[in-house]
């Protein structure tokens, strides 16, 4: 499996699929919720929820799908990129509801060379997050510092070598 690419293995116009999906549960979106301080009733209270919202129901917090969408990218764009230069045009189409299952795909729109430093790039990407029946439910751009191959051979590779474990066994544990 490959982990990451660099800035030559970038082609506008591919599309990467993310897999596998991830079911969204109650406790997913509520601990987000929690952690980011977003006590919002809508995404914590099920009463709340079906009583007074259009949706009758928990709503999963934004933040999460985006967040979800963008981790599940990381090995396809972003695992040797030198840094996520940009975050533009977030939107949330559709709702995203416990129980749903979000899947992913980034497209490549544009790349470009650095104007400053010949070893790396600057890559386009539009991630787009859909449910488990097809629904379009966000989509975002972001720009990425790509390394080109040469940065990545001038430290030693696409990914740091594994330790290795020099210590011996101890007595009587083989």
């Amino acid at each position: 499996m490959q982990f990451g690419r660099t800035y030559e293995e970038f082609e506008i116009g591919a599309v990467y699929r993310h897999w596998p999906g991830k079911t969204v549960t109650e406790y997913d979106d509520h601990l987000f919720s929690l952690l980011t301080m977003n006590h919002h009733p809508l995404h914590l209270d099920a009463h709340y929820a079906a009583e007074a919202t259009d949706f009758g129901k928990n709503l999963v917090v934004g933040p999460y799908v985006y967040s979800l969408l963008l981790g599940m990218s990381v090995a396809d764009v972003s695992a040797t990129a030198i840094a996520n230069l940009e975050t533009e045009h977030l939107r949330h189409l559709a709702p995203t509801f416990h129980g749903d299952t979000v899947y992913g795909e980034t497209t490549v729109v544009d790349k470009r060379e650095s104007a400053g430093k010949p070893d790396r790039g600057i890559v386009t990407v539009e991630t787009r997050g859909y449910n488990q029946d097809g629904t379009l439910v966000c989509v975002f751009r972001r720009k990425v510092l790509a390394a080109k191959q040469e940065y990545l051979d001038a430290r030693g590779g696409r990914t740091p070598s594994h330790p290795r474990n020099t210590s011996r066994p101890q007595e009587g544990l083989a």
